[in-house]
């Protein structure tokens, strides 16, 4: 039986982690990146990515900065292409950009936000995920990570169409499981809480909505990007063998608050 931490060991993988210039997707890409991948570190922003991946590179880590704005079809596709060029394989994609531009009563949603939130939070991952596909089968040793939310697995107040597409995520990541386990890829959703990044701000930089949430948790705090890290290195590693079409929560123990 291989040790444990040579199970966790990613020497030799290339992790593609879209969203990942800041907040969860950076902390995710830097901890797969310390377990020996190469990481793509992926935003809008060229400057942003190289920014990061100069960064992980003067810290010893393999990067590389590759811009994708994800809701478009040919940078997704150029993504893939310039990372094949760059490390010559794909082995683990972590679907993490996400956007959530309204905060309000689901009936005051503009169709044009609906259409844009179901843009890039489900189609670009299922996208993505399709042009990935191919790479993964090549080693029978894939995992795709699907970062969804909470607001998923019940309603909060006001992020209703976000919600929507979150449990989208959920139910293309079982059935992507189910369809591409004889392949030798794993696929799996993590449910972050309230985490402090500049994606949640609304909410933790309103002290009335702050004390409350975290009046409610059993940690009694929000999280930090870094608390995702864990979770992520597990499924994307040899660890985590065993798990696929799971939904995994890390969330302060929000699912089980009052």
């Amino acid at each position: 039986m291989t040790s444990i931490s040579k199970q966790f060991n990613l020497e030799g993988k290339v992790a593609i982690i879209t969203g990942s210039s800041k907040g969860i997707g950076k902390a995710i890409a830097k901890g797969l990146a310390e377990n020996g991948a190469q990481v793509v570190i992926s935003s809008r922003s060229q400057e942003a990515c190289d920014a990061v991946a100069n960064e992980f590179q003067a810290a010893g880590l393999k990067a590389v900065g590759i811009a994708c704005h994800i809701g478009k079809s040919d940078q997704r596709e150029n993504l893939v292409v310039q990372t094949i060029t760059a490390f010559g394989r794909i082995d683990i994609l972590v679907n993490n950009a996400a956007i959530n531009p309204v905060f309000g009563p689901i009936e005051e949603v503009d169709p044009a936000i609906f259409d844009k939130i179901m843009e890039v939070n489900v189609k670009a991952p299922w996208s993505l995920s399709n042009l990935v596909l191919p790479h993964l089968q090549a080693h029978k040793n894939g995992s795709i990570i699907n970062i969804a939310s909470v607001e998923a697995l019940t309603p909060g107040l006001g992020l209703g169409i976000y919600s929507t597409s979150k449990a989208a995520i959920l139910m293309l990541s079982k059935n992507q499981a189910k369809e591409w386990g004889k392949h030798g890829i794993r696929v799996n959703a993590v449910c972050p809480g309230l985490i402090k990044t500049k994606f949640s701000a609304a909410l933790w930089q309103n002290e009335k909505i702050l004390g409350k949430i975290q009046k409610t948790l059993p940690s009694e705090r929000m999280g930090m990007p870094e608390e995702m890290v864990g979770l992520a290195c597990l499924l994307a590693s040899d660890a985590g063998g065993y798990m696929t079409g799971g939904v995994y929560t890390a969330d302060g123990g929000y699912m089980i608050a009052g």
